[in-house]
C-alpha cells in the first residue's frame, strides 16, 4: 500500500511542527514523549534505530546458533512455572526439525501462562544461548499463532528504538511512521550545500532518514548491524558535526568573556621550582609553558592536563596557583573525595606554606567555628589558595578574588556544581581561568570530539625512578599460592591491596564481596594486620583506614573499586584484583597506578573467574603488556566503544544517536573541516544544524 505525502506547501516548516499533529498524540502521550526530548516531527525522524530484528525469515530449530538472534516458530510441548529463588515460566518449544528451545520468562502475568497451552503455536524472536536443557531464549517477543492466521513473513528489517516510558514498541513505530510520512523534498531538509558533501558516496539526508527507518528487503544487513551503512554514515557525520559545532560555539561563547591576566614576575613560580625535591621532566615543563601562555591571556584559559597516574599533574597545578597568587589573587581546587583533596591539601601545604603562600582546607567535615574561621578567610582574601570537595560550591563559600579554578578528575563532578565554581569568581565582568585536570588518558578520538571545547595537554612522561608494575594475570584456582605469596610480602615489610568489586554478597554475579574476602584473609593470614574499606563506610570511617595504612599500621588492606582515585602509598607494591575479568580497562588501569608509586618493584595480580569471554581475555592481555595509560585508553575506545567514557563527561549533551567516535574515527578530521568552514560561511547554518541534533541540551557544554 503506497504511503501517503503531506501536501507540498506544508512541507517547509514540518520538521518543527508539534507532535499532536499526528494521530494518536493527545496531550497524555505528548508528555511522555517530551520527557525524552521529543516534541516536534523532525525529533522524530531523528529518533535512531538501536537495531534491528530480521523477520523476513524463519530459522528451524534445530539451527539456530547461540549468540546469533533468529526468528522461529514452533508448538508448545511442555510448560513448567516455578518460584525457587523468584518466579520463572519455562515454555518447551518444537517443530519439525526435531529441536527443541526454552523460552524462559522472569517477568510475567497469569494471563501470559494461559497462553501457553500445550499444542500451541508460537513464533517467537531473540537471541538464543545455552541453558540447562539445551538452547533457550530469556524474555524473547513472541506473538500466539491462531488457526486463521497467514504465515507471511515480513518484507524488511524491523527497527528497535529507545524505549520510551509509557509509550509501546509497536505505538512508537507507527508514530515515528506518521512522522516520516511527512518528511519534506531535499532541498527543503539538506542543511548542507550538496557539493560540500560531494565525492564521499552517501546519500542525501531524507534518503538516510528513510533507510534507517525503513531498510528496504534487499539492504546490505550486515553493513546496517555494524552501522557502516552509508546511510547511518551520512547521519553520523551531521550529528558528530552539531556536536563539535555546539562545543565550539560554547568555546568560542565563553572565550568572549573578560579573565584577568595573571603575567607576571614568576617569583613565586621560581622559588616553587627551586625547593622542590625533584626535578620536573620535560612533559611538565612543557605543560606548565602552554599554562602560563594561557593565564597571560585576558580570556579564559580553558584547559585539560591528562596524565598517567602519577604523573606529576598536581605540581604543575601548584606552579599555575603561584601566577595567581602573585598577582594577589585566589585559587580554588576542587578534588571530588576527601581522600584525593586531602592528599592535594597535604602536598600544596609541603610545597606552598614554606613560601608564605596561605593554604585553607574546605570539606564537608570542616564544621562550626573551624568552619567559619575558614569562610572568613576565603571571603576577605587571606586564604590564597584553597582546597576542598563539593563543599567549594556551596553558596556560603564566596570568594574575594578567585582568577583560578582548578577540578581534578572532573568527570565525578555534576555539571552545576562545576558551574558553580566557575561563577564563585564571576563578578559580572570576569569570569575565572579554569584547568581540569584527570588522570584517565583520554584517547586522540575523543580528545578530538568531546573535549572540541577545551585546550587539551598530555604529560606523558612518568618521574625518573619509576619502575613499571609488573602485571600477571592468574586463575581463581591459584588463589592459595597468592596467599602465601601475600604473607611472604607482608613479612618482607611490604604492604598490600586487594581489590573486591562487590561490597556484599550477590545473587546476581558470582563475585567475591570484600566483606567475606576481609573476613577469610584475616582468618588465612594471622600475624598480618588486614584492613577494610568500602563505599558504604561513613567518610570519616574510611579516611581513618586510610591514614592507617599510609602510615604502616595495616598491611594488607581489603578495598572496593572506592581507592580507584586519590590514594598515595608509596610502600605498597603488591596488587591484586579480584574479579578483574568484570572491569573496564580504564579502571583496572586506575586501581594499578596504585602501586609502583616507590621505589621497589612493585606487581599487579588480575585474579579471574574462568572460563574468560573473548573480550575479557583480550583485555587482561593488554594490561599484560603495556603500562601505557594511553595506549590502554585506546585499546578500551576500541573494545568498548565511547559510551562509558562520554557519559562521564556529564555536560548534558544528548548521547550520540548514530554515530560511534571509535567507529566513526575516520570521519572526524572531515567534519573538522566542515565545522571550520560552517562557521566562517555560513554560522546561521551552523546554528540550525546545532538546534536539529542537539536542541537545548547545548546549555551546559562550557561547563
Amino acid at each position: 500500500m503506497a504511503r501517503s505525502r503531506a501536501p507540498a506547501p506544508a512541507l517547509a516548516a514540518a520538521g518543527e511542527a508539534s507532535l499532536s499533529m499526528l494521530s494518536g498524540i493527545g496531550p497524555a502521550v505528548a508528555t511522555k514523549l517530551e520527557a525524552r526530548g521529543l516534541s516536534s516531527l523532525q525529533d522524530l525522524w531523528l529518533h535512531l534505530p538501536l537495531r534491528y530484528e530480521d523477520r523476513t525469515r524463519l530459522t528451524t530449530i534445530a539451527r539456530l546458533q547461540p549468540g546469533v538472534a533468529a526468528q522461529v516458530e514452533g508448538r508448545v510441548s511442555a510448560v513448567e512455572r516455578g518460584f525457587r529463588g523468584r518466579p520463572v515460566l519455562k515454555v518447551a518449544l518444537e517443530d519439525d526439525s526435531y529441536g527443541t528451545l526454552v523460552l524462559r520468562f522472569f517477568h510475567f502475568r497469569a494471563q501470559q501462562v494461559s497462553q501457553f497451552a500445550v499444542g500451541t503455536r508460537i513464533r517467537c524472536y531473540g537471541t538464543a544461548k545455552p541453558g540447562h536443557l539445551g538452547l533457550e531464549i530469556v524474555h524473547p517477543s513472541y506473538r500466539v499463532m491462531g488457526s486463521n492466521d497467514d504465515d507471511e513473513l515480513g518484507d524488511s528489517l524491523d527497527p528497535v528504538y529507545p524505549a520510551i516510558e509509557g509509550v509501546g514498541p509497536a505505538t512508537l513505530r507507527r508514530f515515528i511512521g506518521l512522522a516520516l510520512d511527512r518528511l519534506p523534498e531535499e532541498s527543503t531538509l539538506e542543511l548542507l550545500p550538496p557539493d560540500w558533501l560531494s565525492g564521499l558516496g552517501l546519500p542525501s539526508l531524507r534518503s538516510a532518514l528513510l533507510t534507517v527507518h525503513r531498510p528496504p528487503p534487499d539492504a546490505d544487513l550486515g553493513a546496517l548491524a555494524a552501522g557502516r551503512h552509508p546511510a547511518q554514515r551520512r547521519l553520523a557525520i551531521e550529528e558528530l558535526l552539531a556536536h563539535h559545532l555546539s562545543l565550539r560555539r560554547q568555546r568560542m561563547a565563553l572565550q568572549a568573556h573578560h579573565a584577568p591576566s595573571l603575567r607576571g614576575q614568576g617569583a613565586l613560580v621560581r622559588q616553587l621550582r627551586d625547593s622542590l625535591p625533584f626535578q620536573l621532566t620535560g612533559a611538565q615543563q612543557r605543560v606548565f609553558e602552554q599554562i602560563r601562555k594561557d593565564l597571560g591571556k585576558a580570556h579564559p584559559m580553558l584547559r585539560l592536563v591528562q596524565g598517567d597516574v602519577g604523573s606529576g599533574k598536581t605540581v604543575v597545578a601548584a606552579l599555575a596557583a603561584m601566577l595567581a597568587v602573585e598577582r594577589g589573587k585566589q585559587v580554588a581546587l576542587a578534588a571530588p573525595t576527601e581522600l584525593l583533596a586531602e592528599q592535594h591539601l597535604n602536598n600544596l601545604r609541603a610545597w606552598l606554606e614554606p613560601l608564605g603562600v596561605r593554604t585553607a582546607w574546605l570539606a564537608g567535615k570542616v564544621t562550626g567555628k573551624a568552619r567559619s574561621k575558614v569562610l572568613a578567610e576565603v571571603a576577605s582574601g587571606e586564604a590564597q589558595v584553597v582546597v576542598g570537595t563539593h563543599a567549594l560550591m556551596q553558596d556560603s563559600v564566596v570568594f574575594k578574588d578567585l582568577a583560578l579554578a582548578i577540578v581534578d578528575e572532573q568527570h565525578r563532578f555534576g555539571v552545576h556544581q562545576r558551574l558553580a565554581l566557575r561563577d564563585k569568581g564571576a563578578d559580572g565582568r570576569s569570569v575565572p581561568h579554569q584547568l581540569v585536570m584527570t588522570a584517565t588518558p583520554i584517547p586522540r578520538t575523543l580528545a578530538m570530539s568531546e573535549y572540541a571545547d577545551l585546550d587539551v595537554s598530555a604529560i606523558d612522561e612518568l618521574p625518573p625512578g619509576r619502575t613499571p608494575v609488573q602485571t600477571v594475570a592468574l586463575n581463581n584456582d591459584r588463589r592459595p599460592e597468592l596467599i602465601q605469596r601475600i604473607a611472604l610480602a607482608c613479612r618482607e615489610g611490604q604492604q598490600v591491596y586487594w581489590v573486591c568489586t562487590l561490597i556484599e554478597e550477590s545473587e546476581e554475579l558470582d563475585a567475591t564481596p570484600a566483606q567475606a574476602t576481609f573476613e577469610s584473609l584475616q582468618a588465612l593470614l594471622p600475624g598480618v594486620r588486614v584492613g577494610l574499606v568500602h563505599g558504604r563506610l561513613k567518610a570519616s570511617e574510611k579516611l581513618a583506614t586510610m591514614v592507617a595504612f599510609k602510615a604502616g599500621q595495616i598491611d594488607l588492606l581489603v578495598a572496593t573499586t572506592v581507592i580507584e582515585v586519590g590514594v598515595d602509598v608509596p610502600n605498597a607494591s603488591l596488587m591484586i584484583i579480584e574479579n578483574a575479568e568484570r572491569l573496564g580497562l580504564a579502571q583496572l588501569h586506575q586501581l594499578r597506578g596504585r602501586v609502583g608509586r616507590g621505589s621497589a618493584v612493585s606487581r599487579c595480580v588480575l585474579l579471574y573467574q574462568a572460563p574468560l569471554s573473548a573480550m575479557a581475555r583480550e583485555r587482561l592481555e593488554t594490561m599484560r603488556q603495556t603500562n601505557d595509560g594511553f595506549l590502554i585508553a585506546e585499546k578500551d575506545l576500541e573494545l568498548r566503544g565511547p559510551g562509558e567514557l562520554l557519559g562521564t563527561r556529564q555536560t548534558g549533551l544528548a548521547g550520540f544517536r548514530m554515530a560511534d567516535l571509535a567507529r566513526d574515527a575516520d570521519l572526524l578530521p572531515g567534519v573538522h573541516d566542515l565545522a571550520e568552514r560552517l562557521l566562517a560561511e555560513a554560522p546561521d547554518v551552523a546554528d540550525k544544524i546545532v538546534r536539529r541534533w542537539i536542541g537545548t541540551a547545548v546549555r551546559y557544554a562550557s561547563a
